[in-house]
């Protein structure tokens, strides 16, 4: 409503369509059932559709058309992405689908499910949310608590951390670095995207369950140390987790999952990581995107047959490899051109493929030597190497140790951690990166 009044009718009339569908799921029986949830799904991706990828169908079709001297019928349209469009439609859907399956009872109350949908924390970036664990959190009185206040408040504090002193940091350096020409550049910054975006995404979700903390409403957990995976799989089991389970449990089973026969669990991945590309953007890099980590679960799942894998998979090199993997794929994420995102990563010359071969083919030391360091001033480099070991640092701590702050050390807690985004916090008004989705 801030940028455009009028888009407050867009969530209005996919609540009110969602809200009576629940209600009418619950009392039809046989087709009706499937009738009133396809209208809502239809509700729900149409409107997606519409204003996420009418722009990109629209372009596509013109391209397509263009090679046979044909004019495409679509009018040209223009309008701005609604914040959070991607997040609170999944949100809804889930809530139609969990009623149909029957796991959940229809919310009678309008303002409730209103609520559930608009939930403000989470409403522009997640957690996706389900009704069995919000919905019946609404009916409960919520007084004030002090304990839970303080809780609240220090994960907000360890997500600003990560938002202001990593992410927003990291950013100016990687923006520098990706429109250099210098592989070792783009290399360096390919890794500092992986924990810029792990920051800023998982920065936000710390922000938003600490603030729905102090209100008395638990979301769920939606990041676990993903760089701390051996697997690809494992990854996306702690990367964005409720994205990852509802592709699973609304996509992934529907389809089959792995119960018929190898053939068709791989085209299910396939399909489920494509349509996850599409999801975070109208863009093929993100479906490349997409595409990629496909591949690697389907390499994975092939290669881990092997029994002699098993042991291998117990060293950190596999920690190393699925990193590198992830940080390769986040290239075509973070450009969003796909010609540059391909000439960056192989380029004949310049090329980031070409940059580690080079590594190996040749002694490693002396090959990386011929590349110059990203040209930052000496206190941002060390501003951003103290940042990074903080950040492996305190995620091991902060997890083990939240709970258990008390008295003085949580005073200490909230003055190091305060002086620390105050100090070395670099405010450039970066938006969250995932606000666009």
């Amino acid at each position: 409503m801030y940028f455009i009044p009028i888009y407050i009718v867009i969530l209005a009339v996919t609540i009110v369509i969602d809200y009576f569908a629940g209600i009418l799921i619950h009392n039809a029986e046989g087709n009706k059932k499937k009738k009133f949830l396809i209208i809502s799904i239809v509700a729900n991706i149409g409107v997606l559709a519409f204003f996420k990828y009418y722009g990109f169908l629209n372009e596509n079709i013109s391209l397509l058309l263009t090679q046979f001297n044909i004019r495409s019928p679509l009018p040209n349209l223009s309008f701005l992405l609604p914040v959070g469009l991607s997040f609170h439609t999944f949100q809804a859907m889930s809530y139609t689908i969990e009623v149909y399956k029957g796991k959940q009872k229809p919310e009678r109350h309008f303002g409730y499910y209103a609520l559930y949908v608009m939930y403000f924390p989470q409403l522009v970036a997640g957690p996706i949310e389900r009704p069995q664990n919000m919905l019946h959190q609404f009916h409960k009185n919520h007084l004030f608590n002090w304990h839970r206040f303080l809780h609240g408040s220090q994960l907000m504090l360890w997500g600003f951390f990560k938002k202001v002193v990593v992410a927003d940091r990291l950013a100016v350096y990687i923006l520098q670095g990706f429109a250099e020409t210098n592989p070792w550049f783009h290399f360096v910054s390919a890794v500092f995207f992986s924990f810029q975006i792990y920051c800023d995404f998982s920065g936000y979700s710390d922000i938003a369950a600490g603030s729905s903390k102090i209100m008395g409403i638990e979301l769920m957990q939606n990041f676990n140390k993903p760089y701390q995976a051996k697997t690809i799989s494992g990854f996306w089991s702690r990367w964005h987790i409720s994205l990852s389970t509802w592709f699973k449990d609304y996509l992934y089973i529907p389809l089959g999952g792995n119960k018929n026969g190898e053939w068709k669990k791989m085209r299910n991945l396939g399909l489920v990581f494509l349509i996850s590309g599409l999801w975070h953007g109208a863009s093929w890099t993100f479906v490349f995107w997409g595409g990629l980590h496909a591949v690697f679960t389907l390499a994975e799942s092939i290669i881990l047959k092997n029994t002699w894998v098993s042991t291998i998979g117990k060293l950190f090199i596999n920690k190393l490899t699925v990193f590198l993997c992830v940080t390769f794929a986040w290239i075509f994420f973070r450009i969003n051109n796909f010609s540059m995102a391909y000439m960056t990563c192989v380029s004949a010359k310049d090329g980031l493929l070409n940059f580690v071969s080079d590594l190996f083919r040749h002694n490693f030391f002396e090959e990386l030597t011929r590349y110059q360091l990203l040209t930052f001033s000496t206190p941002d480099k060390a501003i951003c190497g103290f940042a990074l070991l903080a950040l492996l640092l305190g995620d091991r701590l902060f997890d083990l140790y939240k709970e258990k702050l008390n008295g003085n050390r949580q005073i200490f807690f909230f003055v190091i951690l305060s002086t620390i985004i105050a100090v070395f916090g670099y405010s450039n008004n970066e938006q969250f990166i995932y606000f666009q989705f």
